[in-house]
């Protein structure tokens, strides 16, 4: 079963630019980028796809020749399959396991930039910082997550929920049974997950226990993947840093809390390698006095989310599929109890932010607080949205007095802010008159909407 992404007409524009690069496809493991481009190859006469983990025989090919021409010339004569430029469409996978195949796509730019090339890999972050050159302005990247709420929708048809709501404003809410529908959805959503396998289990058996039984697979997958880690640092240290950080989502991270008595500098780096491999994200600490906010960033201050909302929980050994207490906490109500669940709802809504990005670029995340003696003040996500400081403040129910909110606007004289909770979408103005200072409520199933 194929589910149709958001980065799918990317890549159709990028097909059709007469200023078409090589193209890299750049996430985790299990995604879905394969798939998506071979969807694209089929809007293609021809498709060549070579993985140089199932074939690494292949590598000695891209050792042996330089000439890009030629490699792609063989290639065809491999597989059986016309290399025509503007009809046939290359496909190097898992691209990673060949130094030198990383480095043809520069070549292919120069010599042959006629025909399509795309390339996509796991733990491609390690190989192109281990490249002490890279073919900057010859290579064109594009960065893939797991699904968007968004996705999760179009897997089901729900196209016209949709559309509803990003027609939908504080001025015009939805009505209460569609967003009682929405709240649902997203509820499940947060139990599934985003990785595709889980999706399609959802949608073929309706059974969490199967997308439990799917994610537990991918997540052996990456415990597998550290060994590829070995030469850089231990893979021990990985699973005790991995785990740590889930344990701690939604706070900043104490290195002193990984287990095993290492060293901060030695879970830095593990934190770094699992933050390239795309298992977490960091969201950084910023003093959001003006824009960039990646200017004023406090090292010493950062939060990790893990990659998936469906991985987390399966990750914190909660067995959704028998345990009808969980499974009525996430699905059916007491929503405020989800952040003491590792901080589900916050590290959701963060993923919401990013895949609502352009996928050409990776969005950064950055919060915010107060770090004056004794104060309480916390920002959840603080992002740059038409030119300004937008702070958004999460919450997994409807209620909060938003009282951090409050303070942040005042002390850095913003006049919107944005509250993403399960309430339909409203407003609260803070005073009177046209420029008067206002808090969006979103609901948390339309925050890509906020800050698109």
């Amino acid at each position: 079963m194929y589910l149709n992404r958001s980065i799918d007409s990317e890549l159709l524009l990028w097909k059709e630019s007469s200023k078409r690069k090589p193209l890299l496809l750049r996430g985790a493991r299990q995604v879905g980028k394969s798939c998506s481009v071979r969807r694209l190859g089929e809007s293609f006469e021809n498709y060549i796809e070579v993985n140089f983990e199932k074939k690494p025989e292949l590598k000695e090919l891209f050792r042996q020749v330089n000439d890009v021409k030629e490699i792609a010339s063989r290639l065809g004569q491999l597989y059986a399959v016309p290399v025509i430029p503007g009809k046939t469409l290359l496909f190097l996978d898992e691209i990673q396991a060949s130094e030198e195949a990383l480095k043809s796509l520069w070549f292919f730019k120069e010599d042959f930039p006629e025909l399509h090339v795309v390339a996509a890999g796991s733990l491609l972050e390690f190989a192109l910082r281990d490249l002490q050159a890279y073919g900057v302005g010859r290579i064109r990247s594009m960065f893939m997550y797991p699904l968007s709420f968004d996705e999760f929708l179009m897997a089901q048809g729900k196209e016209d929920w949709i559309e509803a709501k990003n027609k939908a404003d504080s001025a015009h809410p939805l009505f209460l049974a569609l967003h009682n529908e929405l709240v649902q959805a997203f509820r499940t959503f947060l139990v599934v997950g985003g990785m595709p396998a889980s999706v399609v289990a959802w949608l073929e058996t309706r059974d969490y226990r199967e997308c439990a039984n799917e994610q537990d697979d991918i997540q052996q997958t990456y415990y597998d993947d550290f060994v590829k880690y070995a030469r850089k640092v231990d893979p021990a240290l990985l699973r005790d840093t991995l785990q740590s950080a889930v344990m701690q989502v939604g706070r900043k991270f104490v290195y002193s809390q990984v287990d095993g008595g290492y060293r901060s500098e030695e879970v830095k780096n593990a934190l770094g390698l699992l933050c390239d491999a795309g298992i977490l994200k960091a969201v950084r600490h910023t003093a959001a006095n003006g824009l960039p906010l990646g200017a004023e960033v406090n090292k010493k201050f950062c939060k990790y989310i893990y990659l998936d909302s469906g991985l987390l929980l399966r990750i914190l050994d909660l067995d959704l599929g028998g345990s009808k207490e969980v499974t009525d906490l996430i699905l059916l109500g007491a929503a405020e109890d989800l952040v003491n669940k590792g901080g589900l709802t916050e590290m959701a809504a963060g993923w919401e932010i990013v895949k609502a990005g352009n996928p050409r670029t990776q969005r950064d995340l950055y919060y915010w607080e107060n770090l004056a003696n004794g104060a309480t003040s916390e920002i959840d996500y603080v992002v740059s949205h038409d030119m300004k400081v937008l702070p958004i403040e999460v919450k997994a129910g409807v209620s909060g007095k938003m009282k951090s909110l409050r303070f942040f606007m005042q002390k850095k004289r913003l006049t919107r802010a944005v509250r993403a909770s399960l309430e339909n979408f409203g407003e609260i103005r803070l005073a009177d008159g046209e420029e008067a200072a206002r808090i969006e409520i979103c609901p948390l199933y339309a925050l890509g909407n906020a800050v698109r």
